[in-house]
């Protein structure tokens, strides 16, 4: 059995990636892409703690299972927004995101 620090340490390593990732990026993909890794460190945290402190019981892989598909709605609103701002401006970088209060 792998031990509890391994999966925090790996959720950790992705959840400052995240930060990282959507801090430091201009294209509104890339920022989103973070953003899912931020979350996917969230629900691993969830599983592993649900299995090492309530074994017996299911609770956080439900939660889990639940925080998967509320992500992958949200990716896919977020992606058709994106779309949607590439064909008014042609450009998905966040600088140019004042060219849509004209």
């Amino acid at each position: 059995m792998i031990p509890m620090e391994h999966y925090l340490v790996v959720s950790t390593l992705m959840f400052f990636i995240g930060v990282y990732g959507f801090i430091t990026r201009r294209n509104i993909l890339a920022i989103l892409i973070s953003l899912e890794l931020m979350l996917n460190a969230v629900e691993i945290n969830f599983a592993v703690f649900n299995r090492y402190l309530f074994p017996g019981s299911m609770e956080g892989m439900f939660f889990t299972l639940f925080g998967i598909a509320i992500t992958a709605a949200e990716t896919a609103i977020s992606i058709a927004i994106i779309i949607n701002v590439y064909r008014n401006i042609q450009c998905i970088n966040v600088r140019s995101m004042n060219k849509l209060k004209n």
